[in-house]
């Protein structure tokens, strides 16, 4: 019994800290708006797209982007405008280059 709760709140934990995302189409709908910037100085966040959820740990910018939205931790919408968005992005092929540029919009992806 001890060891189910141990693995049951392990599993929880895992899954409210992963990074997984799906884009929406409408703003209205969207939990954080984006921009993908063309350079990574540019950006609050760098981040990495995982072929794997289980690699899109904690809020570090290693994102996984889900078929359903019931899926994902946060619906995000890709703006055509840095004004309009809440978070400026760069997508990087490394994932160790995934990191926050401007820590004080972490918050977004909580």
């Amino acid at each position: 019994m001890k060891k189910l709760i141990c693995l049951t709140l392990l599993a929880f934990s895992f899954s409210y800290n992963s990074q997984t995302v799906f884009s929406v189409s409408s703003k209205y709908d969207a939990d954080v708006k984006v921009f993908v910037a063309s350079s990574k100085y540019d950006a609050d966040l760098v981040v990495h797209k995982c072929s794997s959820k289980y690699d899109a740990t904690d809020n570090k910018g290693l994102w996984f982007f889900t078929d359903s939205k019931y899926d994902a931790k946060k619906k995000i919408f890709f703006c055509d405008s840095k004004y309009d968005a809440d978070l400026i992005i760069y997508f990087s092929d490394s994932k160790y280059d995934a990191e926050w540029r401007n820590a004080s919009k972490k918050s977004l992806m909580y």
